[in-house]
Formats: C-alpha cells, structure tokens, sequence
C-alpha cells in the first residue's frame, strides 16, 4: 500500500534497488546529491545532474522533461554517504515559468523495480521558488528511509547547493542550466490537458480543472490548499481574514489568490477558471459514464475527474462542482446586473424627454423596459437552473460515494466504519451554498494535515431564519461543533496519530464534551482553573520548541525519549476566561508555530469577550479559519466574488454515530498501545 506523504513525513524502504518517478506539469530539471550525516556535500563529484547523469548507485535524465525516472540502487553508494537527496528545478533563459508556484504542484513517488509505488508527495505550498529538494533517502542504523522534504529556493540551484555547503555552488548551477539549455530542443513538454467531457446540458464552460493537488485551491479549503496543489496541502490555506474568509482554501498546500476572470483574444467565451487550479500530474483515465438518451444530459458519475486514486478522484470532482455553482452563478448574477442596468437607462431615456412624462407614451415605455428586463431575468434563471439541476444530479451521486473523511454524519459510511491505517488528503469541515442554489450543498474539504487553526466564533449571531440565538446557547452550540469536528480529526488518523487536549477553564463545557471524555479518548480530563491552563499551554510550548530545534538542527528523529510525536490539537472553551497575558501569548505563539510541527488549535470564543487584550489578539483571530455553529454567509470567495453560507457538519438529533465512532478510536488505541 502506498503511504502518501506529507512535508516531514518519513516511511521505510522495502529493498535497495528503487526507482523515483517525477511527474510536473512543465519541463523540470532532475538531480541528486550524495551528502554526509549532515546533508553536506563535498564536491560537484557527488552531484548526478543531466551534465554528469551517473553516480556509484545512481542515474538521472540527462535533460529536463516534464516526467522523469531516476534509477537508485542504495547498495551501490559509498559507505560515506548517508543521505541521497532528489532535487527539482525549472531550467533558466527559455519560455517556460520561472518559478514553481506558476505551475501545477510536482509529484514524486518511489516505487520498487515491479513498478508498486512505496511511497509518495505532492510537493504544495511553493511560490517563488526556482528550485526544491523533493525527497529524502537517508541511512538510519543501516537501514534506508524515504523522507518528504519540499524546501523550495528561491534563489534556484545555485541557493540549494550553498545551503549544502557546496563550495562552488554558483558555478556548479551555472553549468547544469548550460548542458539544460544545449538539450533543451529535446526536452518533452508536459503531458497536454485532456478536454473536459463536453456537458450539453450545461451553459456554463466545461470543467478546466480541480486545482486541487493533486494539484491545489485546489486552495474552498488549502481550504487547506486547495482541491488545488492544493491539495497545498494545506491547501487548501485560506489567507488572511478580515471579517471574511476564503471559503476553498489551499490546501493543499496553497494560499488562494484573488483572480480576475481574463477573456481570451477574439471574439471566445470568457475563462473563469482560477489561473492556479490546474491538474498536476497525468491520472488513471476516470470511470467511463453511462451513455445518455437521445436529447438528455449524460448521467453523472461519481469519480468523474483525474487523480491518482479513487479518493483523490472524489475530492477534485467536489471541487469541480464548486467551481461550476461558482461560474454558473456568477453568469446569473452577471445577466440580472446588465438586465437592471439596461432598464435603468432606458428609463432614464424616457423620463429625460419631457414629452413622455405625461400621457400614454411614457407608461409604454416604461411597460416596455420592464417587460425585456423580466424577458432577461427569466432567461438568465433558466440557464441557472438548468446547470443547478445537473450540479445537484451529480451531488446526488457523489455523495454517498465519498469516504468517512469527506462524509457527512449522516452518511452510511459511517456505519461501516474502520479505524484507517493512512491519513485521508482532506477532512470535511461543513457544507456551503449560495442564496439562488439553496437546494445544492458542497461539502467544504480542507486539506491535511490542517496548516491553520479552527476558530468557532459563539459571538451573537443570526441565523438563516433572521432568529437570534443568546450568549449561553451560541457557546453550547459552539463547543458541540468543536467535538465535532474533533471527533471527526480522531476518526481519520491512524491509531495513535493524533491526540486531542482540551482547556475548559470553568467547567462550563462539561456536556459537550462528555463523548470525548466519556469514550476516553482524550490525552488527559479537560484542564480547569489557571493552573490547569498553564500546564497544558507550557507542556504544548515546549513540544513545538523541541521539534523546531531538532528541525532546524537537521535531526527531526533526535527528539528525547517519551514524547508525544503523534499530532496534537488543543481545544480551547470559553476563551479568554482563565488566561493572563502569559498564557495568551503562550496561545498566540501555539497559533503561529503549531501547525508546522503538529500542533493545531481550535478555539470556541466570542472575539468580544476578549476585547480587554486589544490589539495584542488581532493576529491571533486573522490567523484562524472562522467557523460558525450555526448557518452564515461569511466565507468570501475572492475568485468571482461570492459571499457563501457556511453550514457546520453537525450530528443528527438522536444519533449514535459519534459515540460508535469514538469507541473504535479508543478500542484502536488501547490495542496499539500495547
């Protein structure tokens, strides 16, 4: 089975003898470097590049192409070398884009010489970089591992080997763009993007892509990245919120960009497809759909899109609909604004003329401006609803086709469900929909592992149906939204790979919380008073300077004994009740430096209990992804503008599924455990 990395993430390797396969969405340069304990290199000789392709135990392409086989035989390398890492780079002085965050996101995979991938990464997240180290081969008591690495250089070739202390650096990267540039006449172009399935039943464009990570946003979700390169991971995130969120982050692995629809030269239809939501690398060919009648749309399947697997399938086809409401929708919303503007003039026209202002005349005209925009409106609404009822006859379908991880509660995939051995690309954190499309929801999928924390806001608030809810019932709903989704995180990480705290400073949340408690599977009973949370905020502390310094030290496995490598997230309730300036920074830096190590955050606050902090907070609540518990049209989507209505992923009344769920978690753990 394949293990899917993700940055940091490591896997053993079954045999010595490898091959690493690169696919990219335009030409790259591949290489390798032969480096000591450290990662240092110690002259151009240990570098494979396609000026010096071959190595003791290694072999690349010798010019720069837009899919790669690198051949590695572990046995064959020095005794010296103890790690052999894989670079990427965009060639210098031709057409193509001059940095990574302007194409598709890389994928590398390790397979074994019968072709069965061992393991792989999508390498999200890189913007101005030229240049990145894919993966990882280091020898660990005698035996091999693959690490995914992803450390992009903006500086391109010449930065990435300075940062191996490679002594001529400089003109060792000059000499690889020059055997690039003499070869590449030869250099084979990305893969062309297959044409999208033509949808007759459709008026919006076809399908252009999922920006998932696949490829990203895919950055509504990185979000997280993204689907995009989503996802960058991470995914897909969803950068800064000032009162308004992206509703597709990054994730994976990328932070979405405002973009502008551009029309094509010519008299063409309009592209709104972002300019970074393209597919990555060339996937399986989908399932083939059934054949439609004679003068009917063709039904819909589920999987209908590129990916690698199944599941990657599903989650760039979710991001395909969302794309599709959001074109569609803003087409309508394009031709009601013109059918209000051209009335608009035409009535100014008529009252302009004094002549029309009394007698029969000006009452047809006005009639008349009020009949072609109604013509208009109607047209438009057709066209919508044409597209909506193919969009919900596909969610139809896909929806009960998707995994625990992208499922709702209420989804009979639950009832069968198994605790994973591999983390899912993506969670689902709720549905969204627009005003004119109320009977179509897409699920929200972020990308994993989470790169920004959960901020469920329990301030006042109103709801779809204009009724209010009180401060008491907001921080009840908040805090079952927050057990939630926490269940749900618990759900898809393998046993023993996520860990969940909880600060509860007065004990208010004890209701809520009694699934996690009861079940057991928390790490310790909800901290209560001040000192309950300076423990845990100080214990969480100090784990992320640990695993920064043994990063930065270039020894992630050199942590001391007995600790917790898993994923944690802290759950914060009735924020900012029990904290003093010391935990709140504590909290800040936890919310700033977590999620690159593995510690994530939700909050369940009301930003105006906390108002006393002042400005101290404002980076604080921008560097969480708002939530809501209850319906609210508060995620801004700055691709076409459109201003969705969250609905948190809430547990029907009555159910059992989240009790189920938890038991098997705790019954995985106990047994991993021993």
């Amino acid at each position: 089975m394949t293990a899917e990395l993700t940055r940091g993430q490591n896997h053993p390797l079954p045999g010595a003898r490898l091959e690493i396969r690169v696919s990219a969405g335009t030409p790259v340069v591949a290489g390798a470097t032969l480096g000591d304990e450290d990662g240092t290199i110690h002259g151009v000789e240990q570098v494979a590049h396609p000026g010096a392709p071959a190595l003791p135990g290694l072999e690349v392409s010798r010019q720069a192409a837009a899919d790669h086989r690198l051949a590695v035989d572990l046995d064959a390398v020095p005794d010296a070398v103890h790690r052999v890492s894989v670079l990427l780079a965009l060639p210098t002085g031709g057409r193509g884009p001059a940095r990574f965050g302007a194409v598709a996101a890389p994928f590398v995979a390790v397979t074994g010489l019968d072709g069965d991938e061992v393991a792989s990464y999508t390498i999200t997240g890189l913007e101005a970089e030229s240049a990145v180290v894919a993966l990882e081969l280091y020898r660990r008591q005698g035996a091999w591992k693959v690490r995914a690495v992803g450390q992009g250089y903006a500086g391109g070739l010449a930065e990435l080997f300075a940062d191996q202390q490679l002594a001529q650096a400089h003109q060792l990267a000059g000499s690889i763009h020059e055997a690039v540039a003499s070869g590449l006449a030869r250099s084979v172009p990305a893969p062309p993007a297959a044409a999208p399935a033509h949808r007759p039943d459709q008026g919006t464009a076809p399908r252009t892509g999922t920006g998932g990570s696949v490829p990203p946003a895919s950055s509504p979700y990185d979000p997280q990245g993204a689907p995009g390169s989503g996802p960058g991971p991470q995914g897909p995130g969803v950068p800064g919120q000032h009162g308004a969120q992206q509703p597709y982050p990054g994730g994976p692995g990328e932070s979405a960009t405002a973009g502008q629809p551009a029309a094509p030269g010519g008299d063409g239809p309009i592209d709104y497809s972002h300019p970074r939501r393209q597919t990555a690398a060339p996937p399986p060919p989908p399932p083939a759909a059934p054949p439609a009648e004679p003068g009917r749309p063709a039904r819909p399947v589920a999987g209908d899109a590129t990916g690698w697997s199944m599941e990657e399938r599903l989650y760039n086809q979710v991001w395909g609909m969302f794309e599709d409401l959001a074109r569609t929708m803003a087409a309508y919303r394009s031709a009601v604004d013109f059918a209000d503007s051209r009335m608009e003039k035409e009535l100014d026209q008529v009252l302009s003329d004094p002549r029309n202002r009394i007698g029969g005349q000006g009452d047809a005209a006005r009639e008349a401006a009020r009949a072609r925009h109604g013509e208009l409106v109607s047209q438009a609404r057709e066209v919508l609803d044409r597209d909506v009822t193919q969009l919900l006859a596909e969610a139809e379908v896909v929806e009960p086709a998707l995994p625990a991880a992208f499922a709702r509660w209420d989804n009979p995939v639950w009832h069968a469900y198994r605790v994973p051995m591999e983390i899912p690309m993506a969670l689902r954190l709720g549905d969204l929909h627009l005003p004119e499309a109320d009977r179509i929801r897409i699920p929200m999928l972020i990308r994993l592992p989470l790169e920004r924390g959960l901020w469920i806001d329990s301030g006042r608030s109103a709801s779809l149906d204009g009724s209010f809810a009180d401060s008491h019932e907001m921080r009840r709903l908040g805090l079952e939204t927050a057990v939630a989704h926490a269940a749900r995180l618990l759900a898809v990480y393998p046993p023993g790979e996520f860990t969940v705290h909880v600060i509860d400073p007065a004990g208010s949340g004890a209701q809520a919380l009694a699934p996690l408690v009861h079940s057991g599977v928390l790490a310790a009973p909800p901290a209560q008073g001040a000192a309950g949370v300076t423990e845990v905020l100080s214990r969480l502390t100090e784990r992320v300077d640990l695993v920064q310094m043994a990063l930065r030290g270039g020894a992630p496995d050199a942590l001391p004994p007995g600790l917790d490598t898993s994923h944690q997230l802290l759950i914060v309730n009735d924020f900012p009740h029990g904290f003093d300036d010391r935990a709140v920074n504590q909290l800040r830096y936890l919310a700033d430096e977590g999620p690159a190590v593995g510690v994530h955050l939700m909050m369940v606050a009301d930003r105006e209990e906390s108002s006393g902090f002042g400005p101290l907070l404002d980076p604080l609540w921008r560097s969480l992804l708002r939530l809501t518990p209850v319906a609210e049209d508060h995620l801004a989507d700055p691709w076409v503008g459109h201003a969705w209505t969250y609905e948190p992923p809430l547990v029907p009344p009555g159910s059992q599924v989240l009790q189920q769920v938890l038991a098997q978690v705790a019954a995985a753990r106990c047994s991993w455990d021993r």
